[in-house]
């Protein structure tokens, strides 16, 4: 099925959209891939503080020009501040389970998020789900299902963890929805502030303390807060060069790198039933996308 760019996002404007779009699932994928290489060396709250304060330090520009105040106190904070942790715990989540787990097998169960939060919208949001998206949302389920292979073996902390982890971020993405009167820079500021204060105290509590840094790691450790911004501004700017579905269903090319850069860099091979789990998953979450957009158009 073939969705028209509307007028005002035609042509050339849709093709930068495009490309914008890919290059931040790029760099979205090295930011992983990054990520992935020094939590072998460093703790997760460890890699989240460094990470967190150099998006803080690159972002302080505009955070200023808002006006601290503004960013600080807003409608409905409890939401903010909850939103905030989901972030963080997702964030964290990510970079254990990638410690222990193929790339491939971890951004599988975080691509089944959008599953979650169509599953969710009913419950959380009001919003009516037809049988179209419930058996969509069923056919997602069955995917992260055959990923995981239950079993004794397959049900181990990283697992575990990043079903956890792709959860959060699917509540996370609900409350996006239920937030989205707030501007953007509120929105940043408070997710990067809510992962620098929980790394904080990750790193208080964890048993293996604060391991020294050398200065090229120092220096990975500050790309990744500043890679993965760069990526979200690069997936911002796309989604207001062109229509979402011209660009949203590229983000699933995040699949694609993280097999690539797996069997790349750390010899991660994909497994047939990985691969037959995310197949299920991004079918999935594809149909749920153009089935809200179709409706979209018509209740406009």
């Amino acid at each position: 099925m073939t969705i028209a760019a509307s007028p005002a996002a035609s042509g050339s404007a849709v093709r930068l959209g495009v490309l914008a779009m890919l290059l931040g699932m790029l760099m979205f994928s090295l930011n992983d891939v990054m990520g992935k290489w020094l939590v072998a060396t460093y703790s997760v709250g460890q890699l989240m503080l460094i990470r967190s304060l150099a998006a803080l330090v690159v972002l302080s520009p505009f955070f200023w020009r808002v006006g601290w105040r503004r960013l600080v106190r807003v409608d409905r904070p409890r939401l903010h501040l909850l939103r905030s942790v989901l972030f963080a715990c997702e964030s964290s989540g990510f970079y254990f389970a990638v410690g222990y787990m193929p790339l491939a097998d971890a951004m599988t169960y975080w691509l089944a998020a959008p599953i979650y939060v169509a599953a969710l919208s009913p419950l959380l949001l009001g919003e009516k789900v037809g049988w179209r998206r419930w058996t969509a949302i069923l056919v997602g389920f069955a995917g992260v299902l055959i990923a995981l292979e239950p079993s004794r073996e397959t049900f181990t902390l990283p697992a575990l963890t990043a079903l956890g982890g792709s959860f959060c971020f699917g509540l996370a993405m609900v409350l996006g929805r239920t937030l989205r009167a707030a501007p953007d820079t509120t929105l940043v500021f408070w997710q990067i502030a809510g992962a620098t204060a929980l790394a904080g105290i990750w790193c208080l509590v964890d048993p293996k303390g604060w391991t020294p840094t050398s200065v090229g790691d120092f220096s990975q450790l500050c790309l990744l807060g500043i890679v993965a911004m760069g990526a979200h501004m690069l997936v911002n700017r796309s989604l207001k060069l062109a229509d979402a579905s011209a660009v949203v269903p590229l983000q699933y090319t995040l699949l694609l790198w993280a097999i690539a850069f797996g069997w790349i860099f750390f010899g991660d091979a994909p497994r047939p039933v990985m691969l037959l789990g995310a197949a299920f998953i991004v079918a999935s979450g594809l149909f749920i996308f153009f089935r809200e957009q179709q409706l979209k158009r018509r209740g406009a």
